[in-house]
């Protein structure tokens, strides 16, 4: 058994578990049983019912010993534990008991609390299930946001890409619809780029030496042919930033000269400059300075050397002055080149160079017209810088409006270099642009700096474009402003191109560019008149108008500013001239040509009758040329125009109802037509009337006012008239203005050539004066002169003058590049006088005293006077220009002064002898000339006006002309009389009819107008083969021919060759001239038609056709028309001639046939050889009288028929010149005779010499029958009654012509 203490506390810890069997038994059983200290540790004291509490209780009570800690603990260590947790238990019993209500109330509130924390907890796990949807809502809302953030974040993006796109699409907009145009453009281009290329090609091969309008047809033509619409070679071949470039260079701004430019650059073969004005050349050395560019004259001596060097080094060659293509330079023109290994050879001379692939030639000439032989012209590209009128347009228009609005011509160079920069900007811009658009990587609307890049570039490019639209604009109205000037430039270059024809008259009348820009520029510098332009202009245009007029009139002889007034009228002022009125005034219109047919009566009748038979054919001709004004003249009124018809003034006395009804020029028609003897008067008056002057000629320029004209680098040329000699007044000009040791002189002549080039430099040198005379003697040497020239570098005080007269080869371009003036003799007897006492010393006169002498000098001064001053009064005074010189009265005066050396008396027969055979005779080859000298010798130098040598005690020596001679050998008293003379010579002096001005207007006025028709030519003499020149030029002549032959079978009518009719030499005189006229018709009809065919292109040119044209477009008759008949000279007349007497001769033919000839009145006018027909006379007179026929003489007669002859002709149709003829004597004319009068028909035979004509020969004069009025052709002499004093009419030029068919 366990001790009580145990046993008590086991019992309290059984009854606690509600074990009431303490049976030690049950204690160890309850002790074995497992999980005893679980069951222990984990009883719950809340299931101790009250009564096992209260029996536990009792035992503790009653064993409270034993549950002691410290008893328990000595009885054993494990039961002290038990024992305190059964008091535990007891007591944890009890405050469960106590706090059972508690507890209840606890569990109560437990339950409620537990009630409310399930509530809470389902609410908490709804709140947690709400919360979990607000967070899941929370992150979809999240989610959501970030989406739509995103959405938005792309939708922004997306915008700010379409807006980038809208931007993108509306810069490019324009772009592609420019880029779509270009490409459009392009593509044509590319598709008509052979074409273009082909013409451009074209235009550098064959029209580099084009003028402009025949460039402009060609182009226009081969584009129709290439089926091109537009074709600019500028445009295609070159930029205006290149243009202008090149003007900024110096190259003139025309259209011609940038077209040249383009063909020097781009041509592959060698150019060949044609400039006379030498800008081209000097801006082509401007423009290739960068190129190690050589300058070399064709004549330097080192030519060879440097052109070696040039090809060795690949250096750019110009040559200058090149008159022809030197043999030398073939092989470079050619590239024939030798290949040598890697390197290329060529051979200059007898040299082999290596070429250089670098090197460059050019060719150029200042001269207009060089010789380019044919196998030269396929190897050089012949470029013709020679001035158009358009160019010069350009030319002087900009020189205008430098001088007169200069701010406008920098503006629009401004302009154009502005738009041109903008253009290359724009350029650069599409280039960045199009590298950008190709270069960008990525979405091309994401890539802001390509926007942004974009955006400038496209606001640049807008800004561009609107500024070459403005600019566009401002050169719009600049070029407005600019037109306001065109009319002063037109007019001016109109002025230059009519003075430039002037060379076609005479070869010394050349004008250069340089010159005539200076005198434009002169006009310029007047002040300005007016703020309004457009009266600025007119003022200026009238201005430059008298300013070119004075230029051109100072270097023209006095003889041919008439022709130059009116042919500077016609060119402008057009509008003068109504239509046809010039060429009918000239005698070119064609009109209805009057037949040989209409005979002078049929013709006449239609005419009123006052108008004298003379006149009939002008007459005529005008009435069909000009109708409306033949109908507006009323000529039927004879009272109206009797006053006109009658006035030695007969241009200022016009019918007054007529003068308002029709025009100035209108009033030179009709006085050519009814009154030609003042038919120069009248076109001075018209000329004076239409540019506004008071005289043709201006006031005289003395060389002092020319030197402040005068240019050190400019020669001034002085043409001198036979005779003339200005060293005296340049010597007295060089003292004045330098000093007499600064002025050298040079008469030129063999071997001064050298002489003359080194003194040339010398004074260049040292800035002094050289006059080199008489250039026409040394014509070969001039372009050695002219080439020297060009090279000099002069002094400012340098002055070349030069002399010279008139010469067909005198060198062009010295022409051009001189300042001119001619010096003449001042025309009349008083001034010749003057400078033969001027030339004498006053002691060659008074030598010896001898009076005599004294006087013979004085009738040989006036006798060298009369002959050189009769000289113009030709074909009257003299048959032709006679070259009476200086010289001529040297000889004069030695013969003179020889004879009164002994103080003999002498026979003045010795000196008619010598004057009229050797000196001045000498020169004459007329017969009737020759007479008119023998008369001047015979009144001059005889006894009776010079007396004996011992005459010293008469005090006055009559002399003719009532002048009477000084008995004195001072040289003041011959001068006082020579001073005493009348200005204007009075024909008497000559001897020659009061009426000789009439004659001289005719013939004046004639050669004025045959000028006037050269002038009119638009071409040179051997011109080459222009099918639209050739055809307007040559179209009258072919008209007219065609008109002429309509109503004629000549051209085709079949003629054999006459036989020989025994018995009739006249008979075969006229069955010859039938013949020849018509061999003459036909051959003339086939040489014009084959020069129709040529033109009209269906036959090749032959040499025949070439001269024909050449010598018809110079309006002269072809040689081989002349040699068959020496008509006319020029083609209309001859013409007109040739089918007149054609028609004429067929009714020679008739009257022979029916045997009337003889007894009808014949006119000689018909025929072609009228001499032979009067050699046939003579020959069948002499068969008839069975006699020889040298012992016949021809006689003539208009008493009646010839008693004496048995073979006699009633001739009509002469004419008389010089004197009047009433059919009985010759007699003189008065101040208002006619010029020409008609004489009376008369008888003409052969009769014997021993016989009695029908007047004696004292009272007859052997008077000349000329074919015509310029006394060229003599068809035979007649004897004239005179009524004695031969000389009378010797010298007063009286001759017989046949009338003008």
């Amino acid at each position: 058994m366990p001790p009580d203490i145990i046993r008590d506390i086991l019992e309290g810890v059984l009854r606690l578990m509600g074990i009431f069997d303490t049976s030690w038994v049950s204690m160890k059983s309850f002790l074995a049983k497992r999980g005893v200290r679980e069951d222990i540790a984990t009883f719950d004291a809340r299931n101790i019912p009250r009564e096992i509490r209260d029996s536990v209780e009792e035992l503790l009570s009653k064993n409270r010993s034993s549950f002691d800690p410290k008893n328990a603990k000595r009885a054993s260590a494990a039961a002290a534990p038990l024992a305190s947790w059964v008091n535990a238990n007891v007591q944890y019993s009890h405050v469960l008991e106590r706090i059972q209500p508690l507890e209840k109330e606890k569990a109560v509130l437990e339950a409620n609390l537990k009630k409310t924390e399930d509530r809470k907890q389902n609410l908490e796990d709804l709140l947690n299930s709400l919360g979990q949807k607000v967070s899941e809502l929370k992150d979809k809302f999240q989610s959501r946001t970030t989406e739509a953030a995103k959405l938005e974040a792309e939708l922004n993006k997306a915008h700010k890409t379409l807006k980038a796109a809208e931007v993108l699409i509306s810069q490019l907009d324009r772009e592609h619809k420019r880029w779509n145009a270009q490409v459009s453009e392009i593509t044509d281009e590319l598709a008509t780029l052979p074409k273009r290329a082909q013409l451009a090609a074209a235009f550098i091969t064959y029209l580099s030496a084009a003028p402009e309008d025949q460039r402009k047809a060609s182009l226009d033509e081969w584009m129709k042919s290439a089926d091109l619409e537009k074709f600019d070679v500028r445009r295609f071949l070159c930029t205006e930033s290149e243009e202008l470039v090149w003007k900024s260079e110096g190259l003139p701004s025309d259209d011609l000269s940038i077209e040249n430019a383009l063909v020097i650059l781009q041509s592959k073969v060698c150019p060949f400059l044609i400039d006379p004005s030498f800008r081209a050349t000097e801006w082509l050395k401007t423009h290739l300075k960068e190129s190690r560019l050589e300058v070399i004259n064709q004549q330097d001596t080192n030519f060879l050397t440097t052109l070696e060097l040039a090809v060795r080094f690949g250096k750019t060659l110009i040559i200058q002055e090149v008159d022809g293509v030197e043999p030398v330079l073939y092989p470079l023109l050619r590239k024939d080149l030798v290949a040598e290994g890697p390197r290329y050879a060529i051979q200059i001379g007898d040299k082999m160079i290596d070429y250089n692939e670098e090197f460059r030639l050019f060719l150029s000439t200042r001269n207009p017209n060089p010789y380019i032989p044919p196998d030269a012209s396929s190897i050089v590209t012949e470029v013709n810088f020679t001035t158009t009128r358009s160019g010069l347009r350009g030319q002087l228009l900009a020189i205008t409006i430098q001088h007169e609005k200069p701010d406008l011509e920098e503006q629009k160079t401004k302009l154009l270099q502005q738009e041109e920069d903008k253009k290359i900007q724009l350029a650069k811009l599409e280039e960045s642009l199009l590298e950008t658009l190709a270069t960008s990587q990525g979405n091309i609307l994401e890539n802001k700096d390509l926007i942004e890049s974009l955006n400038q570039t496209k606001a640049s490019s807008a800004l561009i474009q609107e500024s070459l639209v403005e600019s566009q604009r401002l050169q719009s109205f600049l070029d407005q402003e600019r037109d306001a000037y065109l009319p002063l430039a037109e007019s001016a270059s109109k002025m230059y191109f009519i003075i430039s024809d002037l060379s076609k008259i005479n070869n010394m009348y050349r004008f250069s560019l340089a010159a005539f820009l200076r005198l434009f520029e002169r006009a310029l510098q007047n002040e300005q008149t007016s703020g309004n332009t457009e009266e600025r202009m007119k003022s200026l245009i009238e201005s430059l108008k008298h300013m070119v007029y004075e230029y051109v009139c100072r270097c023209l002889f006095k003889a041919d500013q008439l022709m130059f007034a009116l042919h500077f009228v016609r060119g402008m002022h057009p509008e003068l001239f109504e239509e046809n009125e010039w060429d009918t005034f000239t005698g070119v219109i064609i009109g209805d040509t009057i037949k040989k047919s209409d005979s002078q009566r049929s013709v006449r009748d239609q005419l009123p009758p006052w108008i004298e038979q003379e006149r009939a054919w002008a007459i005529a001709s005008l009435k069909t040329s000009l109708p409306d004004l033949y109908r507006t003249l009323c000529f039927e009124d004879e009272n109206l125009w009797r006053t006109f018809y009658q006035s030695s003034v007969c241009e200022q006395d016009f019918p007054s109802s007529i003068v308002n009804r029709i025009s100035l020029f209108q009033q030179v028609l009709v006085v050519q037509a009814v009154r030609p003897d003042r038919l120069q008067s009248a076109m001075a008056l018209f000329a004076c009337k239409a540019l506004g002057i008071k005289e043709l000629s201006p006031p005289p320029l003395n060389l002092k006012r020319l030197y402040k004209e005068t240019l050190e680098i400019e020669p001034i040329l002085i043409i001198i008239s036979p005779g003339a000699d200005p060293s005296q007044e340049l010597q007295e000009l060089a003292s004045i203005e330098r000093s007499t040791e600064c002025y050298h002189q040079i008469a030129m002549g063999q071997g001064q050539a050298d002489l003359a080039i080194q003194t040339l430099k010398e004074c260049a040198r040292n800035g002094e004066w050289l006059c080199l005379k008489n250039l026409h003697l040394v014509i070969s040497w001039l372009p050695v002169l002219e080439k020297e020239l060009n090279t000099l570098q002069p002094q400012p005080n340098f002055r070349l003058w030069l002399t010279a007269e008139v010469h067909p080869k005198f060198t062009p371009i010295l022409l051009q590049s001189s300042l001119k003036i001619t010096y003449e003799a001042p025309p009349g007897l008083k001034k010749n006088l003057l400078r033969t006492y001027e030339s004498w010393m006053p002691e060659q006169i008074n030598r010896k005293g001898n009076l005599c002498r004294a006087h013979s000098l004085f009738c040989l001064a006036w006798f060298h006077a009369v002959c050189q001053e009769r000289r113009n009064y030709i074909p009257q005074g003299w048959t032709k220009f006679y070259e009476f010189s200086l010289s001529d009265l040297r000889a004069g005066f030695d013969i003179i002064d020889r004879l009164f050396e002994d103080s003999k008396d002498f026979q003045w027969e010795f000196v008619h002898g010598l004057f009229e055979n050797a000196i001045y005779g000498g020169r004459i080859d007329n017969y009737f000339d020759m007479r008119v000298l023998r008369s001047y010798l015979e009144q001059l130098f005889n006894t009776r006006i010079i007396g004996s040598s011992n005459g010293r005690g008469k005090k006055m020596t009559r002399f003719p002309y009532s002048i009477s001679l000084p008995n004195s050998c001072s040289v003041l008293d011959y001068r006082n009389i020579i001073e005493s003379l009348p200005e204007d010579d009075k024909p008497e002096f000559f001897g020659l009819p009061a009426n000789i001005a009439r004659s001289s207007q005719r013939m004046i006025s004639s050669q004025v107008i045959s000028q006037l028709r050269i002038l009119s030519r638009s071409v040179t003499a051997g011109c080459k083969f222009d099918r639209e020149i050739w055809s307007t030029e040559l179209s009258p002549i072919l008209n007219l021919w065609k008109k002429l032959n309509q109503n004629s079978n000549l051209i085709h009518q079949k003629v054999s060759p006459p036989m020989e009719r025994q018995g009739s030499p006249i008979l075969s005189f006229i069955a010859l001239e039938q013949f020849n006229a018509i061999l003459l018709v036909q051959s003339v009809h086939q040489s014009l038609a084959s020069l129709s065919k040529v033109i009209r292109g269906t036959s090749l040119l032959s040499s025949e056709v070439q001269r024909l044209a050449s010598a018809l477009l110079n309006q002269k008759c072809p040689l081989t028309w002349q040699s068959k008949w020496e008509g006319p000279e020029d083609p209309l007349q001859y013409l007109r001639g040739l089918v007149a007497r054609a028609v004429a001769i067929q009714n020679w033919v008739e009257k022979a046939e029916n045997q009337k000839l003889l007894s009808e009145t014949l006119d000689l006018s018909d025929l072609f050889h009228p001499e032979t027909f009067l050699n046939a006379l003579r020959q069948e007179t002499a068969r008839v009288m069975s006699c020889s026929v040298d012992s016949l003489k021809f006689t003539a007669s208009w008493k009646g028929r010839i008693q004496e002859g048995k073979l006699q002709v009633k001739i009509t149709g002469l004419q008389l010149e010089g004197c009047s003829f009433d059919g009985n004597r010759l007699s003189e004319n008065l101040h208002d005779s006619p010029s020409v009068s008609s004489v009376f028909p008369c008888y003409m035979a052969w009769i014997p010499q021993d016989a009695y004509g029908p007047y004696s020969p004292e009272e007859c004069i052997s008077l000349p029958v000329y074919t015509s009025m310029e006394r060229e052709h003599v068809v035979t002499n007649i004897d004239v009654p005179c009524g004695g004093n031969q000389d009378q009419w010797i010298q007063c030029g009286a001759a017989l012509f046949l009338k003008n068919q």
